[in-house]
């Protein structure tokens, strides 16, 4: 389990991908602290297992489910990542429930200053959307963030310029591919209610009194 409080920005220094699967290798310091082969460490908010450690860098592999759901696999070498390791015990929790499994990916529309700040609007999915609510969480490329605005196309997140400084977000531009993973709690809810885009399609009215009176 993450926060989704970046600890470093890492730098990719290999990519070895071959066919559907591969491996990588990633340059940083903080979070090789007290790490060891097979903890798991969050790479632009996709949950990895370190397969060896070296001076300055951690290696992982990538499964052909990891390249098909996140944008790891477009990364360019030398382009730098967002990492977190796993959350402590005892530790603070500065974020929020964060798996590092990505639902899907987004793009990013546009990137607007607001006073100090700066508005991140990203077109997503309706699979992505539905478990989107303004004031909720969102994880965007391992980065806990919170919700501004949602519509029926994107969503849009205000970015304060502590964040930008110590993620990679301020770094991507219109167009851009991002990961995304949705609040747990959210997805718990629409499985247990059987709200999913293929019962809305069939008719569904969403919750009804019978419905919470079964969960009852």
């Amino acid at each position: 389990m993450f926060t989704g409080i970046i600890e470093e920005k890492g730098t990719l220094t290999k990519k070895e991908i071959t066919g559907i699967s591969g491996s990588l290798r990633i340059s940083a310091s903080l979070v090789l602290e007290g790490t060891r082969v097979g903890d798991s460490i969050a790479v632009n908010g996709v949950c990895l297992t370190v397969t060896s450690l070296g001076e300055g860098f951690f290696t992982a592999d990538v499964m052909a489910e990891t390249l098909r759901r996140s944008s790891l696999g477009s990364i360019p070498v030398g382009g730098h990542v967002n990492l977190e390791r796993a959350m402590a015990v005892g530790g603070r929790f500065g974020g929020h429930i964060v798996s590092g499994h990505i639902d899907g990916t987004g793009i990013i529309a546009s990137m607007t200053r607001e006073g100090n700040a700066t508005l991140v609007r990203i077109a997503a999915g309706r699979e992505i959307l539905d478990l989107i609510v303004e004031k909720g969480s969102v994880t965007i490329d391992g980065i806990s963030l919170t919700v501004a605005t949602v519509t029926q196309q994107d969503f849009t997140v205000s970015v304060i310029p502590h964040t930008g400084d110590v993620t990679t977000l301020m770094e991507r531009r219109a167009g851009d591919p991002v990961n995304l993973e949705n609040d747990m709690v959210g997805k718990y809810v629409q499985k247990l209610l059987g709200l999913s885009n293929e019962t809305k399609e069939e008719g569904s009215h969403g919750i009804t009194l019978e419905m919470l009176e079964a969960l009852a």
